[in-house]
């Protein structure tokens, strides 16, 4: 179980997370993947959502890696009633999101936290297929 560290500047209930471990029950979790950022979702037994920031070093130099995050958490900011109790986020930076106009960043992690919790529907039973006797 990781801290319960608040986001600084948010003012819902957002838990940062800090640990490895968290990050990496967040990969095994559901994706939704965007220009921008991959976002991975995972239940969490905490009650109030977690959010973890990380951008690779081929991303780009530190500045520019910062800067990616400092754009993501103000995303998550904007963003923020979407993020569901119970369940921990991470958000993987990608370099579109330096030149990704801000309105569309939010969007697309609204976007990317709807699809995640999408109930999935089994392979045989697609929208539109019917059975044929």
């Amino acid at each position: 179980m990781g801290r319960a560290t608040a986001m600084p500047g948010c003012d819902a209930d957002l838990r940062r997370l800090l640990k490895r471990s968290e990050f990496l029950r967040a990969a095994r979790g559901t994706r939704a993947g965007r220009s921008a950022f991959l976002l991975q979702a995972v239940e969490s037994p905490e009650i109030e959502p977690g959010i973890g920031f990380t951008v690779t070093k081929k991303t780009g130099n530190a500045a520019e890696r910062n800067r990616i995050k400092r754009r993501l958490r103000a995303a998550v900011r904007a963003c923020e009633s979407r993020f569901r109790p119970r369940h921990d986020y991470v958000l993987v930076g990608r370099r579109d999101a330096l030149t990704i106009p801000f309105d569309k960043l939010v969007a697309e992690l609204g976007s990317a936290v709807d699809k995640v919790h999408q109930t999935k529907i089994p392979a045989g039973k697609a929208a539109g297929s019917q059975d044929q006797e």
